[in-house]
């Protein structure tokens, strides 16, 4: 029998499970409005933030004080006054590309521990449809002794953050929300209304909910992937791809993708997790997979390409160094999750070459721990064979091309991944 649910938004006590670039956005929102209680495992993450700073760039200082009900826990026991739970963990992929639910896994664990009667978890992360309620669920009923719909609620609302964009905030993106019982979906609708600026939108179900989410980056991945194989065919018949997209985007319901490198936590994950779900019910999803292996492999082109070029100027031999300029998944951003930058230099290094790389808001000790790349403080001028222009960031706009010109030798190679510069002005670019 489904108990009645009867929490309200003036009884509401809110904690967030991960402090990440989703969940402090949402958690300094939630604490202008809500008691709420920040959770995270890493010390020096809250540490930071209890001083005001976020180095993740998402949240400014003067957003973190006006934050006046936001506090920090790293232990479970400071969870235990919430009545309602936000998991904003990352759903990272594994090695082998498939889906890691560990990150979900864990969050679920420690929820069952610290959950009350009448409590909701409502789930912000990346997942297949269906594993709200096949995994997460499970794993709070076997840790709390709490049955679904009965002890304890459920919902899913899947995070929209666009790291680094200071138009789109986690206010200004409608947000889409459900429930696992029509009440605890309007509360759930009603919660998050209260403060996204934008709306929301009542899914039907937690499936839809999920399903909505993971399509949403499936498709942008699929047309970026139409476009860089484009600029792999305009390529080899000497056309310029940049010039052929703004002549096409002269028509009004031309789509305006761009080739390039396809990272991130998003993007290049999450159609992970619908192909792992549609090969579980045995579909083979030939299209989404055609375009993630071409993404995929768009780095590995690119030095390719900077090779041959370099050959043909004579300028390659075994003490040839590149330089790499921008590190980070996405301009002007310090987020190094999933960078596929790293395929480049993986590939040029393969090759003999030596990489210095380069990058003007990344941390260097998270390149290092995450890849075991050292960044460069500054490239030094007349030094390289080769030039990869790999990230937009604005520094490197304003250096222009003739100071990012200036760091390699007479006969360096200029390649631009991100056609940021003239095309007379460089060697290659997609």
């Amino acid at each position: 029998m489904t108990k009645t649910f009867d929490l309200s938004l003036e009884a509401t006590r809110i904690g967030i499970v991960g402090l990440g670039y989703v969940g402090l956005p949402l958690a300094v929102e939630f604490g202008k409005r809500y008691p709420t209680i920040g959770y995270d495992v890493n010390k020096a993450r809250l540490a930071e933030l209890r001083e005001g700073r976020d180095s993740s760039l998402e949240v400014e200082p003067e957003e973190l004080a006006q934050s006046n009900q936001l506090a920090y826990t790293d232990t479970p026991e400071g969870l235990a006054d919430c009545n309602v739970y936000v998991v904003t963990v990352p759903t990272p992929i594994n090695a082998h590309r498939q889906p890691d639910l560990r990150p979900l896994e864990s969050a679920s664990q420690l929820l069952g521990k610290v959950i009350k009667p009448g409590c909701v978890v409502v789930f912000e992360s990346t997942v297949y449809p269906g594993a709200t309620e096949e995994v997460c669920i499970p794993i709070i009923e076997a840790h709390s002794g709490l049955k679904y719909n009965q002890g304890f609620f459920a919902g899913y609302s899947p995070e929209r953050i666009n790291p680094g964009d200071k138009e789109h905030r986690v206010t200004t993106i409608k947000k889409v929300t459900s429930g696992s019982t029509p009440e605890v979906a309007r509360f759930v609708d009603a919660l998050y209304a209260s403060v996204i600026s934008a709306g929301t939108h009542l899914a039907s179900s937690i499936r839809v909910a999920e399903a909505a989410k993971v399509i949403e980056n499936t498709q942008r991945d699929l047309n970026i992937a139409l476009i860089n194989e484009l600029a792999l065919i305009f390529n080899k018949l000497g056309i310029d791809t940049e010039e052929v997209l703004e002549a096409a985007g002269t028509k009004w319901n031309f789509l305006p993708f761009r080739p390039g490198l396809v990272g991130g936590h998003c993007i290049g994950v999450d159609p992970y997790y619908l192909t792992h779900k549609a090969q579980q019910i045995g579909y083979h999803p030939e299209i989404i997979l055609a375009g993630r292996r071409l993404n995929d492999s768009m780095g590995a082109y690119v030095a390719g390409q900077v090779i041959k070029l370099m050959t043909r100027r004579c300028s390659i031999n075994k003490d040839s160094r590149i330089l790499i300029l921008g590190l980070a998944f996405k301009e002007n951003c310090p987020d190094l999750r999933n960078t596929r930058v790293v395929d480049i230099i993986q590939e040029l290094e393969d090759y003999g070459l030596q990489c210095d790389v380069h990058d003007p808001w990344a941390s260097p000790s998270e390149a290092e721990h995450e890849y075991g790349i050292r960044l460069i403080e500054q490239p030094t001028a007349n030094h390289y064979d080769g030039i990869v222009l790999a990230v937009a960031h604005r520094q490197f706009v304003e250096l222009g091309v003739d100071n990012i010109r200036a760091f390699g030798k007479p006969n360096a190679v200029l390649y631009d991944v991100k056609a940021l510069l003239p095309r007379d002005a460089v060697d290659g670019r997609l």
